[in-house]
């Protein structure tokens, strides 16, 4: 990239022959091997390609030479540079699972990663709504839809999906008819790394599913839909972006509701399961993460409205 200013970094320079086939090479692997999403592959493809770059301005030109050292002056660059602990660790874990590829396919002698350390990423408590401001967001969609308009019909469904599941927005946008099983209550999503798994869904979302399926889809269908689940205002799959301005447009008809998109509706699904008495391993499943770790941010949230529920109540807090 372009130097612009105080911070940024220099221009890259082109890669040597062999690291370019093997950036290559990775590329393909990542997106026919592992099935990740284009996003997550230009993720990976950016930061691989910021330490091969500064790798040859160490006077490198070949994967083989990567070693512990290389790595953690790269680290150590992004640092210097004021790049966020999260930032840092999320190219220390590019680094580290590009380093094991080389080894696993014999493209580098050993695992130059394996070692490497990153930084703990702070984590912060996301914000949630109350169920109060949940009841109320779902209530405003549905008085804006009370026209019978197929965009409205729309919203209302999707938005009782994100909070009834708390599937991602591309998990939603990504949903087919056939992946709604309406006897069941059950949808299939297919989440990070095309894994699958089955989340069921209330009465209140089947209702405004099955609603916007009889009364408002087939008004907005055109030829080249397929079995997208949901449509845009032209008639084919619904967009991310569509869906995270619906959601915080709706969110601003909540009064004091703090702002989200959708990814703010799944936290709060997975906060008030866990408050409504779910275990952590059921969320866990529900959610698709692949680790606990991640889901145990969640307690953390429960935890906090708790603590200070006590010190408004008890008399000696």
């Amino acid at each position: 990239m372009v130097t612009s200013g105080a911070g940024e970094e220099s221009a890259p320079e082109a890669l040597p022959e062999s690291m370019a086939r093997v950036l290559g090479d990775y590329e393909r692997h990542l997106t026919s091997e592992r099935d990740l999403t284009a996003h997550t592959v230009r993720a990976y493809l950016g930061d691989l390609a910021g330490l091969l770059d500064h790798a040859t301005r160490l006077g490198l030109d070949d994967v083989t030479q990567l070693d512990l050292r290389t790595l953690r002056s790269w680290l150590a660059k992004q640092q210097t540079m004021g790049r966020s602990r999260t930032t840092i660790a999320r190219r220390a874990t590019a680094a580290r699972v590009f380093t094991a590829w080389l080894a696993r396919t014999g493209r580098a002698p050993s695992d130059a990663g394996a070692s490497l350390g990153s930084p703990k990423k702070h984590k912060s408590l996301p914000p949630v709504l109350r169920a109060d401001e949940a009841s109320d967001l779902i209530r405003a969609a549905t008085e804006r839809a009370d026209d019978g308009s197929p965009v409205g019909l729309r919203d209302v469904a999707m938005l009782e999906l994100l909070y009834a599941t708390g599937i991602r927005v591309g998990e939603l946008v990504g949903l087919d008819i056939d992946d709604l099983d309406t006897q069941r209550q059950v949808v299939r999503v297919f989440g990070k790394g095309r894994k699958e798994r089955s989340v069921p869904y209330g009465r209140p979302a089947a209702r405004a599913v099955d609603r916007w399926l009889t009364s408002g889809r087939p008004s907005l269908r055109i030829e080249g839909a397929g079995a997208a689940l949901f449509l845009g205002a032209r008639g084919r799959r619904i967009d991310q972006r569509a869906v995270r301005e619906l959601v915080h447009r709706r969110i601003a008809d909540v009064p004091g509701a703090p702002d989200m998109g959708p990814h703010g509706l799944r936290h709060t699904a997975a906060t008030h399961l866990l408050e409504g008495g779910a275990d952590l391993r059921s969320v866990q499943e529900l959610l698709g993460h692949a680790s606990l770790a991640t889901t145990q941010l969640y307690t953390h949230v429960t935890t906090d409205r708790l603590r200070q529920a006590y010190r408004q109540a008890h008399p000696r807090a």
